[in-house]
């Protein structure tokens, strides 16, 4: 059984709903990034994070988490992380940082 919700990575879409699972710090983020354009830095920043905490590059079709869907993976992803909501912005600033260093050598190489 697939889920048409599943998707490759982590999907835009999920970010709104990921507003009331974490604390203050982590809803901070989320207000700020949820409704930005899609080719934002901070979108492609916490798309990034979402999937390396949800490890969305083993997800498979036939896998339990798929079944569930993107939207109640990254929830449940989010739940089991162990760190802080401080950890979690950690991450997420790393991840920004991945992300301009590889939009700069993409576009040297343009």
């Amino acid at each position: 059984m697939n889920n048409c919700k599943t998707e490759l990575l982590f999907p835009i879409y999920v970010i709104p709903s990921l507003l009331d699972t974490r604390g203050e710090k982590w809803q901070l983020l989320v207000k700020e990034i949820a409704f930005l354009e899609t080719d934002s830095l901070e979108i492609l920043a916490l798309t990034l994070t979402m999937a390396r905490i949800g490890n969305c590059v083993f997800c498979n079709s036939s896998s339990y988490r798929a079944m569930q869907g993107c939207r109640q993976c990254a929830r449940q992803a989010l739940n089991r992380f162990k760190g802080s909501d401080d950890d979690l912005v950690d991450l997420y600033i790393a991840a920004k940082n991945d992300v301009v260093v590889y939009l700069e050598k993409m576009s040297k190489h343009e």
